[in-house]
């Protein structure tokens, strides 16, 4: 019997990050870099952001949305290494530095949120 991989679960790790970088960062890219500061929408005041925040279901939101796109960004940069550039040779460094910092990248993610006062 063969090792049993772990790559199915990046496969999904990087799927879901990448939907879910597709559906929801350009809606906040369109709401706070156009809408609000052209004036189209009428900007929400800082306690009404911080109110939402506050709330647990955002904080898993914001966890959530930040965790998979650090995944989708390790994955498909392993696989820009190993493809574009043909480094397949270091392959332990390359999984250890990219899933690493997207480990490390959602702790601090994770820290942050946490901090919300």
């Amino acid at each position: 019997m063969g090792k049993r991989s772990n790559e199915p679960f990046l496969w999904m790790l990087f799927s879901a990050g990448g939907v879910a970088a597709a559906l929801l960062i350009p809606i906040h890219l369109f709401l706070f870099g156009l809408a609000f500061p052209l004036g189209w929408l009428e900007a929400p005041g800082y306690d009404t952001l911080l109110a939402l925040a506050r709330h647990p279901v955002t904080r898993l939101y914001l966890f959530v949305l930040c965790s998979l796109g650090l995944f989708h960004w390790a994955h498909r940069f392993r696989y820009t290494l190993y493809d574009g550039l043909q480094i397949k040779h270091l392959n332990e460094i390359i999984n250890t530095l990219c899933y690493g910092g997207a480990i490390l990248g959602t702790v601090v993610a994770a820290y942050l949120i946490l901090r919300i006062p």
